[in-house]
């Protein structure tokens, strides 16, 4: 299993409850085939540029391990979800 990294952007405007659950089905994906080692909220913030009309974002960072084919799948659900406004998945070399 690979080392992985993983911070999205939700739109800040989602209800408490809507926003759980969507973090929940992604930890759901990654637990299918991997563990999650962390998951860190950072809350709202300021967005560097205007995405899609919104200035803020709920960041969300999750370190996990995983086979090759979970991020891929964690993509395309990343790209099909309204609620998502950005992601980016990175492999970590093991030091």
């Amino acid at each position: 299993m690979r080392k992985y990294e993983v911070m999205f952007i939700l739109k800040s405007n989602l209800e408490e409850e809507k926003r759980n659950a969507l973090i929940e089905k992604f930890k759901g994906i990654i637990e299918t085939n991997g563990e999650i080692e962390k998951v860190d909220e950072w809350g709202n913030r300021k967005l560097a540029y205007e995405i899609k009309k919104m200035n803020e974002g709920y960041y969300v960072v999750m370190n996990f391990k995983a086979d090759k084919d979970v991020p891929k799948e964690l993509d395309r659900n990343f790209r099909i979800s309204d609620d998502v406004m950005r992601h980016l998945i990175v492999s970590v070399e093991e030091k």
